[in-house]
């Protein structure tokens, strides 16, 4: 592994970082409404789950699915039907206050943690993806030491993302922005998610 193969392979993770999609809409909402802490924690969720389709990718499970398409087709179920279940609470909430307290926080740190995790698993194109970066980057049979090095950046520039987009929205103008207009800010992210599900479970 090379120097050149592994920029070209962290230019490639910010350039699908920086593309809407479930995982950073819900990054996101939940550093708007639960703040940094929510922020980091979902971010880690997600991180550790796009690190693991890394880690499948190389040990090829992408090969998998495309010999065993069933498995690849349960998986893309499940995790469209996640994705619709998560719209539906979020455009079902809009116009619930948010809550508060300690306590309150903790637990929305931990289900921030657990959505981030379970948006990311509820992806399985994303293992899909990472082995056909993987392919075009870096030579065949990377050897242990190799893959694990590449699997331990992505999830470190992951968390690092994640980190920085969570510093900036947890700032006091961008909370009140979003308090301003928390009705109509969770009811888009709530139909664009849906419409991400709907794609999700409807593509081939």
């Amino acid at each position: 592994m090379t120097a050149a193969q592994l920029a070209a392979f962290v230019l490639t993770l910010a350039a699908a970082f920086i593309v809407p999609g479930p995982a950073m809409l819900l990054a996101l909402r939940n550093t708007l409404t639960g703040g940094l802490g929510a922020g980091i924690a979902t971010g880690t969720g997600l991180a550790m789950i796009a690190a693991g389709w890394t880690a499948a990718a190389l040990a090829g499970l992408g090969a998998l699915f495309v010999l065993v398409p069933w498995a690849f087709a349960a998986m893309k179920l499940a995790g469209a039907l996640y994705l619709l279940w998560i719209a539906v609470q979020i455009w079902r909430d809009a116009g619930s206050p948010l809550g508060q307290g300690p306590s309150d926080g903790r637990r929305r740190w931990s289900r921030a943690f657990g959505s981030g995790l379970l948006v990311n698993l509820a992806n399985p194109k994303s293992v899909l993806f990472s082995a056909a970066v993987l392919v075009v980057i870096f030579p065949a049979g990377l050897g242990l030491g190799d893959a694990t090095f590449v699997v331990t950046a992505h999830f470190l520039l992951e968390i690092l993302g994640y980190t920085l987009l969570a510093l900036i929205l947890s700032r006091p103008a961008a909370r009140a922005a979003y308090l301003g207009a928390k009705l109509w800010i969770d009811r888009t992210a709530g139909a664009v998610l849906g419409a991400l599900g709907l794609r999700l479970l409807l593509s081939r």
